[in-house]
């Protein structure tokens, strides 16, 4: 089969990252192969529940949903089925226990997982505050941050050909002493620049901040309270460091918790490193992603099609957790037991434009919700079709299923809204849910700057068609809280979370963004993450006025190297345009 419609940027990417190689890094295999090599082996997971299954006949549907950009699943699959490290899944969390055994256990386990393509989220909520007393030894810990700045330390070594850098996620409860240290962290922005940080904000927290009251620090050795800190300073704090580096995120962790389809099995207190998957210690997800452009047929939405594609793609990432090569043993058996997939979307922004729809609309708002809730329930019918000839995922008796009604189940969570990162350029559309930050753009990919035209855009122009403003909306066309009405509208039927930066204007105020903390609250939203534009010295992506589909963006510098003003063009270091590190 041949791939349809791929940029010269998206041709270049799977030849960079994703072709097999021989020893001598000669490339052995076209773009065109990679999806071949990915369909056959995942297919091969159908003859495991059906002797007489016609694993070709799968092979092809699955190596047409990617070969016509319809379907992708998240880059380790793409980079590893078939190949020698054949480890397949994008997110991993591990657990943190307050010994030395546990912490390099799990520093151990990370590197393993990085040199895969994974990337992990930690809670570090366990150990004990900084200045506290180790026994035997009679020595004192330096905290969680300390421990954090280690496993930063240790991610940065790993050699992974830089084909895609390690990315984790910290987390620590707003209860914890040391909550203040943890929030400003990232201050230094020479530090801990292979995390994303976010603080686990509990009911009570945001109780306490609606009637400016005291919220208790707890230790979480002895369970006893510290002190207490007025809790709407606490969140000042979180606004404040948020507004000067983009750091820390929220996680509403009760209403993740709310959301916990094995609650018998542990509480979720992490997340992988994007924040749009929670997961269990040791348990791993695999991610795929529905292209939305693929489901307009002229002014319209063709749900038949999509119920299509969302039936081959939880068939392909049960599949996945099928032939995933695991790097870790618990991981393996954690990710069987729960067999959590997470299928989500890209190229919402886009779709909104073939239909002449402004992102900024209650015209969006409603499509996401529709096609979101299409998506939903097309894929617990697809689970339990599966189900029925594969078995529900083992953990299922231990799950809220049963007591629901819900009699097959055959993956404990199914859906998850991701950035898309790299797979987006891949299939030439925006990023997840994300409006487009700008239609003309340089992009710095693995020491390459390359001239990228948002496609639809050029599409547009190329056939002379009025490229309007109201509809070619930009990120900074947004207003705050209509990314928050985005985000909660595909928050609201999808199992795990959302993947969603709010991007502000420079002149925003810290205030503002703690208004907007307490809004995403209310908003039954499981995570928020904003990022101030400028204010990260070497952040990603900067401009010095609005990008418009109808003029280019400036850009002043990346990564401390000096970009020549005047220069009319923006470069972006990975698919994403917000700061918070995203794996690609």
């Amino acid at each position: 089969m041949t791939i349809n419609a791929l940029t010269p940027l998206a041709a270049e990417i799977l030849k960079k990252r994703y072709v097999a190689r021989n020893y001598r890094g000669e490339i052995i295999e076209t773009p065109a192969d990679v999806f071949s090599r990915v369909a056959r082996v995942v297919a091969e997971a159908d003859r495991l529940f059906d002797a007489g299954a016609s694993v070709r006949d799968t092979a092809d549907r699955f190596e047409s949903a990617m070969t016509s950009l319809s379907f992708l699943p998240n880059s380790p699959c793409l980079m590893n089925a078939g190949r020698p490290l054949g480890q397949l899944a994008a997110c991993f969390v591990l657990p943190v226990e307050d010994n030395l055994e546990s912490i390099f256990q799990s520093l151990k386990d990370a590197a393993l997982i990085h040199h895969t393509g994974g990337g992990t989220g930690f809670s570090f909520s366990r150990l004990r505050p900084s200045g506290d007393t180790i026994f035997p030894a009679s020595g004192v810990t330096g905290g969680p941050v300390s421990f954090i700045q280690l496993f930063d330390a240790a991610t940065h070594l790993i050699d992974r050909n830089r084909i895609r850098p390690g990315a984790n996620m910290g987390v620590l409860h707003v209860s914890h002493p040391d909550i203040e240290a943890f929030i400003a962290a990232k201050r230094d922005c020479s530090l801990l620049c292979n995390f994303n940080l976010s603080v686990a904000v509990d009911d009570h927290f945001i109780d306490c901040v609606k009637k400016d009251r005291d919220y208790p620090m707890v230790h979480p050795r002895t369970g006893g309270e510290v002190v207490r800190l007025p809790a709407i300073e606490l969140l000042r704090l979180m606004a404040g460091s948020a507004w000067e580096t983009g750091d820390p995120g929220i996680l509403f962790i009760d209403r993740i918790n709310r959301a916990n389809p094995t609650p018998e099995m542990g509480p979720l207190e992490a997340t992988n490193p994007c924040g749009e998957q929670p997961l269990l210690p040791y348990e791993s997800c695999t991610l795929g992603s529905i292209n939305l452009t693929r489901i307009i047929n002229g002014n319209e939405i063709d749900y038949p099609k999509l119920e299509s594609l969302v039936h081959l793609a939880v068939h392909f990432l049960d599949n996945v957790v099928e032939v995933n090569r695991h790097p870790i043993t618990r991981t393996e058996e954690w990710s069987r037991m729960n067999r959590k997939i997470g299928l989500g979307v890209m190229g919402f922004a886009d779709m909104l434009i073939l239909l002449g729809v402004p992102y900024q609309s209650a015209r969006a708002v409603d499509l996401a919700e529709q096609i979101m809730s299409r998506i939903q329930q097309y894929a617990e019918s697809a689970s339990a079709e599966l189900a029925v000839k594969r078995g529900n995922f083992p953990a299922f008796h231990q799950s809220v299923f049963p007591a629901k009604g819900v009699k097959r189940r055959r993956n404990a969570t199914l859906t998850t809204v991701a950035p898309t990162g790299t797979i987006s350029i891949l299939a030439g559309v925006s990023s997840g849910i994300e409006p487009v930050f700008a239609f003309e753009v340089k992009r710095r990919i693995m020491d390459h700057i390359y001239t990228d035209v948002h496609p639809l855009y050029e599409r547009y122009r190329r056939e002379g068609r009025r490229i309007d403003n109201k509809i070619f909306q930009t990120a900074w066309d947004v207003f705050p809280r209509w990314h928050l009405k985005i985000q909660a509208a595909f928050q609201k039927y999808t199992d795990n979370a959302v993947s969603k930066t709010v991007n502000l204007p420079e002149t925003i105020t810290a205030e503002e963004i703690r208004d907007l903390f307490m809004e995403a609250a209310d908003m039954n939203l499981k995570g928020i993450t904003v990022y101030r534009d400028k204010s990260h010295p070497d952040q990603i992506l900067s401009c010095n006025e609005p990008a418009k589909p109808n003029r280019r963006v400036e850009n002043s510098q990346f990564s401390g190297k000096k970009i020549p003003q005047g220069q009319p063009y923006l470069v972006v270091s990975s698919p994403h345009y917000f700061y918070r590190l995203t794996p690609l």
